[in-house]
């Protein structure tokens, strides 16, 4: 069983299955000029109140490194969190997509960027030997579960905007993020003088769909030429824009991380009252980070009920959609 190793073991949700059958009968033009595909701004535009261009991806990578690619020249630089997802995981894909734009990492506690420490970085401006600023981005929710508060945000994105640096938010799990702040998805993105947001659907009930959701709509000319160059332009569009459609009617999108974030607080509340069980923090997301004893470590792994094991000691269990109330006491019974 691997069901807490990451919420991209679970499958699809039926509602969004169900829409991409929908459309496997009958033919539909190719390349985004299809029904589906042309309503997606205006869906999208709804949903966070304000004109936006959506350009759906296939992956996270490409979302985000196609963001920041539309954000810097081969002679700049991006500022991200020293453990971010995009600065240790993605494969130098961000360098790549820019043609060098180089990645610069910013520390901080609890998975975030420190303000003071961005603005530390922005002494290699107008220094002609260093890559220029030109962009910060952003993991909401963080690669440790935690969560930007709003004033947070604008604390970043002030130091951003007074030294005239681009905003990108890495939303991968954007949902869970906005269902653990109980705020509009507005609150956290625009309103945040974020500029681009990847939207993350895949790990919340998706089968391949992100969304590239530009706030700064001057980019969406460019944006599809890299989409086309990057290789996500996709002929049969209608399969993405259907799910990703079905994901935000009817809020399924904030239900399913709703649901996912709930099963990780019941987690973290029985966990607590363990003895020999240390969570790293309890935020209110869809992950958590617990040390466990040896024998407790034995005990999951016997079961296979054991989430992804750091060399730090700490455990890392996430919740998904489809994590039920009888794998949560499953796992309960098992470190008890």
């Amino acid at each position: 069983m691997v069901g807490f190793v990451s919420d991209n073991v679970s499958g699809i949700h039926p509602a969004i299955y169900d829409a991409m059958s929908r459309e496997n009968s009958g033919y539909r033009m190719p390349y985004g000029d299809d029904d589906l595909s042309r309503v997606l701004d205006d869906r999208f535009s709804e949903l966070f109140g304000a004109e936006v261009a959506v350009l759906p991806c296939l992956t996270g990578t490409a979302t985000n490194s196609l963001s920041l690619a539309l954000m810097t020249r081969p002679y700049n630089s991006v500022c991200v969190y020293a453990d971010s997802h995009v600065y240790l995981d993605e494969c130098a894909a961000p360098e790549f997509f820019s043609g060098g734009a180089r990645q610069v990492p910013i520390g901080g506690p609890e998975g975030k960027i420190d303000p003071a420490e961005l603005l530390k970085a922005m002494a290699a401006i107008g220094q002609p030997q260093s890559a220029q600023p030109a962009a910060v981005t952003v993991s909401q929710a963080t690669e440790i579960g935690t969560l930007y508060r709003i004033p947070e945000l604008h604390a970043i994105t002030t130091v951003a905007r007074n030294h005239g640096l681009k905003t990108h938010m890495d939303g991968a799990r954007f949902a869970n993020a906005v269902a653990g702040l109980d705020c509009h998805p507005s609150e956290i993105t625009w309103k945040a003088n974020i500029d681009i947001l990847s939207f993350g659907a895949t790990k919340n009930g998706c089968l391949a769909a992100e969304a590239l959701v530009l706030f700064d709509t001057s980019y969406i000319e460019e944006a599809r030429y890299r989409l086309k160059q990057c290789g996500q332009r996709l002929s049969k569009q209608r399969f993405l824009s259907a799910q990703l459609l079905a994901y935000i009617d009817n809020g399924l999108w904030l239900s399913n991380a709703q649901h996912a974030n709930r099963q990780a607080a019941t987690l973290a509340a029985k966990l607590t009252a363990i003895d020999g069980v240390e969570l790293l923090h309890t935020d209110k997301s869809n992950m958590l980070f617990v040390k466990f004893s040896m024998a407790q470590i034995a005990a999951l792994q016997a079961a296979e009920l054991a989430g992804y094991l750091y060399d730090s000691g700490y455990m890392r269990l996430v919740c998904s959609w489809a994590t039920t109330d009888e794998e949560v006491s499953k796992f309960l019974a098992t470190v008890s």
